[in-house]
């Protein structure tokens, strides 16, 4: 037998199929690299970019707004920030968070707030750490930058209010998103993108913040920033024209002094507003840069409500500066004319209550004019009692009393105007007369906001049309459509208002416009906030300034001017102010007059007259 011969074989055998099988395995190998050079070609070479490039998302400028005299109010002022991606701090989060903390200030909230961003976001995403830093801290970090793995400087925009204390309560403020305000639009996930949360940046936030854009960067291994490839700036937020005229407008805030309240200046025939004012005001800036935690606590705990617009969103008593709409009531039910006579003795009996008139010696026989001159609750306690609360409503309502007015601005409230059925579905209690008596003269349940009290005012004086009140510029609006009202009931209540300002027996005849301007009408109103006592009313000695501030009257004083071509309606409301014929007609009086007179050619002597009061002012 043969062994070697087929030790021979054997060996050959397996040397074949060793042959075979690296063949094989090198055809594998072959057709793997092919795939992969080929086939996956565009798949790694776009993973071998990734490495190299970076995309980041960029806010675009937001929307600047102008008043009506293109003023600019809110703009876009240049702003250095830091930046963090976490995947480049080489698993060194705290340690690069840390240093930074040397170079720059961050609290115990600030490491809580960014290494939460960390955990939500994707690794790569950059991660804004703080903003707003001076060009010296700015410098500082980029000499420090090798010892800064993954931190970064951005350079971004920043709001910035050029009137902040006048336009604080029309244009609001902007802040960061927060998590349920995240809808997937790419700016609302955008690391440190504020959204505006108030005012008119929070009503026009999706036209103002635009629509985001891209930048794609080439960066080295460790993540730095080499070169700019690519830029697509996006689409620049809307700019906004508006409606208020700036310098009306700080001289409306000066005119309130250091009162608490609300103005609010409309042009009769449009509805523009030329001036919206509550006070006290506050910076709004504080919180584009980040307001304190003491900032906000002294503004949130202020007992004068620095942060409530009181303008659209304050509900008050209307006092007397209702009693247009019981007159109109009662005209338009045929329960008076201009002739009726009610005899005003100080007071007026219902059952076991006995309701005052403001004059206590009464006003005697007196008119519809002379009532509303005179502001006799007596005559209005009788007529209301005569026509019922739900008529008085029904027409409060045709002029936009007790329902919001769709004013640009969030937050409105919508005031009240009670019924019979109201009541009755509210409280499980009938209406009572008495509360009749009372809604007579704005109070009881009535509720209104000053600007309610302002449109109402200009649909009186402009005759009857219904002009709706906006603060954006809209040339496509639709014209105001009529009031169901006779002209000639108007012109009975617009008759008493010019009585109250320009006839020796008037309430405001004090505060007399000058005729040179055409003259104002208006309609003086105090509203109790705590009721008098009996022995307070008898007190010969008794005045409000005994009474403590939060609970001393409200004055209002609603008007227009000139008297025979209305241009401009005004209200004004100071809470706890005392009288309305004392302290708000003279603050509406001075308004009106610089209103009408701001366009007006002045001298070098009225300009320096002018420079000085203002002086004083402040």
């Amino acid at each position: 037998m043969n062994r070697d011969g087929d030790k021979g074989k054997v060996f050959l055998n397996r040397m074949l199929w060793l042959a075979v099988i690296e063949l094989v395995l090198v055809v594998v190998l072959l057709a793997r690299l092919y795939y992969l050079q080929v086939f996956l070609a565009d798949k790694y070479i776009m993973l071998a970019e990734s490495n190299r490039i970076s995309m980041r998302i960029i806010a675009p400028p937001r929307g600047t707004i102008f008043d009506r005299n293109k003023v600019p109010l809110a703009v876009n002022n240049p702003n250095y920030r830091v930046m963090l991606v976490s995947e480049q701090t080489e698993g060194k989060l705290k340690e690069t968070l840390q240093d930074l903390g040397k170079i720059i200030s961050l609290s115990e909230d600030d490491y809580a707030y960014i290494q939460k961003e960390v955990k939500r976001r994707k690794s790569f995403v950059p991660v804004n750490v703080a903003e707003n830093l001076s060009w010296e801290k700015m410098a500082n970090i980029q000499v420090n930058a090798p010892d800064l793995p993954g931190v970064m400087i951005d350079k971004g925009l920043t709001r910035s209010y050029t009137h902040p204390f006048d336009t604080a309560h029309i244009l609001g403020y902007l802040a960061l998103v927060d998590e349920k305000e995240r809808t997937g639009d790419p700016l609302l996930e955008l690391s440190g993108f504020k959204k505006g949360k108030t005012g008119l940046e929070e009503f026009y936030d999706y036209d103002l913040r635009g629509v985001a854009g891209s930048r794609q960067v080439e960066v080295n291994v460790v993540g730095r920033e080499v070169r700019e490839l690519s830029l697509n700036k996006g689409v620049p937020g809307r700019e906004l024209d508006l409606t208020i005229d700036i310098r009306l407008q700080e001289f409306v805030r000066k005119a309130l002094a250091k009162q608490s309240g609300a103005v609010v200046v409309v042009d009769v025939d449009t509805g523009e507003i030329m001036a919206l004012v509550s006070a006290p005001s506050f910076d709004a800036n504080i919180f584009n840069r980040g307001i304190l935690s003491k900032e906000w606590k002294s503004l949130s705990e202020n007992r004068y409500k620095p942060m409530v617009n009181k303008a659209i969103a304050g509900e008050y008593s209307p006092g007397s500066t209702f009693k247009m709409i019981v007159a109109l009531a009662a005209l338009e039910a045929g329960i008076i004319d201009a002739d009726t006579e009610i005899d005003c003795e100080g007071y007026m009996d219902i059952g076991n209550h006995r309701f005052h008139c403001w004059k206590h010696s009464g006003h005697g026989r007196i008119n519809l004019k002379r009532a509303l001159a005179e502001s006799c609750d007596v005559y209005f306690y009788e007529i209301a009692r005569r026509v019922g609360i739900d008529k008085i409503t029904e027409m409060a309502r045709k002029f936009g009393l007790g329902m919001k007015e769709g004013i640009d601005l969030p937050s409105e409230k919508s005031g009240l105007m009670p019924t019979q059925t109201w009541k009755e579905r509210l409280f499980n209690e009938p209406w009572q007369q008495g509360e009749t008596l009372l809604a007579g003269i704005g109070q009881s349940y009535v509720l209104v906001t000053p600007l309610q009290l302002a449109m109402m005012t200009a649909r009186i004086a402009n005759g009857g049309k219904f002009v709706e009140p906006h603060l954006v510029k809209n040339p496509y609006r639709s014209l105001p459509k009529d009031i169901d009202i006779n002209k000639h009931y108007l012109d009975l209540v617009k008759e008493g208002m010019r009585a109250t300002v320009n006839e020796y027996y008037g309430t405001a005849y004090a505060s007399k416009l000058w005729d040179g301007l055409g003259g104002m009408s208006g309609k003086t109103g105090t509203t109790q906030v705590k009721r008098i006592t009996r022995e307070e009313r008898e007190s010969p000695e008794f005045t409000q300034r005994e009474v403590p501030w939060h609970e001393r009257n409200h004055a209002l004083f609603v008007g227009y001017a000139p008297i025979k071509h209305p241009k401009y309606a005004i209200a004004v409301l100071v809470e706890h102010g005392g009288g309305g014929a004392a302290v708000a007609a003279p603050i509406a009086k001075n308004i009106l007059e610089y209103a009408l007179t701001m366009d007006m050619p002045k001298s070098e002597e009225d300009e320096d007259a002018a420079t000085k009061e203002g002086e004083a002012n402040e």
